[in-house]
C-alpha cells in the first residue's frame, strides 16, 4: 500500500502540473496524457480499496460492493484506448509534420476523448443490463458471502464471455495500432536528415507504450492466476502471490505514464519537480509545527 500511496500522490502532484500552464492546457498530447492519468489515479484508488477490503476479508452488501467496483471498471478500459490515440498522435507529429497542426487539432482531441470514454462506459452498460436481464434472482441489499470483487459482481456467466471478447479486441487493436506507429516512426527516423533525435525519442516513447499495454493485458488473467494458486498452494504463499501480482500487475502499469512523461519530458519535468519540492515543504512545515505543539503540550 505504501508503493501505491507514493504513486498516487506524485499522479496527483502531475494532474494539478497539467492543468497549472495554459502550454499543457491547450496542447494535444498534454491534454491526452491529463486524460490517461485521470483514468489511472481513479483505478489506483479503487484498486487499493479493493485490495484492502479483500486482505481484511471485510464482506460488503451488492449493492456497495457494486459502487466499489464499476469506477475501475469503468476506467480499465480507458488506459490502453488512449495510449492509442497518444501513439497516432506522437506517429503523425514525426511522419507528418505539416499536416500535425491541421489534424491534431483541440477539437479533434476532444472529440478522440470523448468516444474513448463512450466505448468504455458502453462495455459497463452492457454488462450492468446482462445482470439484470439474467434469470438469477438477487438483491441489492444482500449480504455478500464472499469478498468484493468483479466476479462476485458480475456473476453471469455471459458476461464473463463479453468481457474476454471485449478486452481481447480493445487489448488487440490498441496493441497493433502501437506496433504500426512505432514502425512508421522507426522508419522515418532512420531516413530523416534531420530531427532525428525527437524520432528516436518517440519510438521509446512507443516502445514503453508497449510494454505498458503489455503488462495491462498479463494483468486480466490476473484472478485467473490467485484462483489456480489457491488450489495448489497455501494461503499465505496465495496473499504473497495476491500482493506481489497487485503491485506489478495492478500500480505498475498505471504509473509507467508518470515516468514516460512526467520525467522524461523535458517540459513537464521542471513544473513537476518545483510542485513536489513545494508540496514536500508544505508537509514538512505542517509535520514540524504539529511536533513543535507535542512538545509544548508535553512540557
Amino acid at each position: 500500500m505504501g508503493s501505491s500511496s507514493i504513486f498516487l500522490y506524485i499522479n496527483s502532484v502531475l494532474l494539478f502540473t497539467l492543468r497549472s500552464k495554459s502550454v499543457f492546457r491547450e496542447t494535444s498530447r498534454y491534454i491526452l496524457l491529463y486524460n490517461l492519468l485521470f483514468a489511472d489515479t481513479v483505478y489506483l484508488i479503487s484498486s487499493s480499496l479493493i485490495y484492502m477490503l479483500a486482505a481484511f476479508r471485510i464482506k460488503l452488501t451488492f449493492y456497495m460492493c457494486s459502487v466499489v467496483i464499476l469506477p475501475p471498471q469503468l476506467v480499465y478500459s480507458i488506459s490502453p484506448l488512449t495510449l492509442t490515440v497518444m501513439s497516432l498522435e506522437r506517429f503523425v507529429a514525426i511522419c507528418y509534420p505539416l499536416r500535425h497542426a491541421v489534424i491534431i487539432t483541440i477539437r479533434n482531441t476532444g472529440v478522440a476523448i470523448t468516444l474513448v470514454w463512450l466505448t468504455s462506459s458502453l462495455s459497463i452498460i452492457i454488462r450492468v443490463l446482462m445482470l439484470l436481464c439474467s434469470n438469477t434472482e438477487f438483491s441489492f441489499n444482500l449480504q455478500m458471502k464472499d469478498i468484493c470483487s468483479k466476479e462476485t459482481v458480475f456473476f453471469v456467466p455471459m458476461s464473463h464471455h463479453f468481457v474476454t471478447a471485449y478486452s481481447g479486441i480493445v487489448l488487440l487493436s490498441a496493441g497493433v495500432t502501437i506496433i504500426c506507429s512505432y514502425i512508421g516512426v522507426t522508419l522515418v527516423a532512420r531516413s530523416a536528415s534531420t530531427n532525428k533525435a525527437s524520432a528516436r525519442k518517440a519510438s521509446q516513447t512507443l516502445l514503453l507504450h508497449l510494454f505498458q499495454l503489455g503488462l495491462i493485458l498479463i494483468s486480466t488473467f490476473q484472478s485467473n492466476i490467485i484462483t489456480a494458486a489457491a488450489t495448489i498452494m497455501e494461503r499465505s504463499h496465495v496473499l504473497r502471490l495476491y500482493s506481489l501480482s497487485f503491485i506489478f500487475l495492478t500500480i505498475l502499469p498505471r504509473c509507467l505514464s508518470t515516468f514516460i512523461y512526467g520525467l522524461r519530458d523535458q517540459t513537464i519535468r521542471p513544473f513537476l519537480i518545483q510542485h513536489l519540492c513545494c508540496q514536500l515543504q508544505l508537509i514538512t512545515n505542517a509535520l514540524s509545527k504539529y511536533l513543535h505543539q507535542c512538545q509544548l503540550l508535553c512540557h
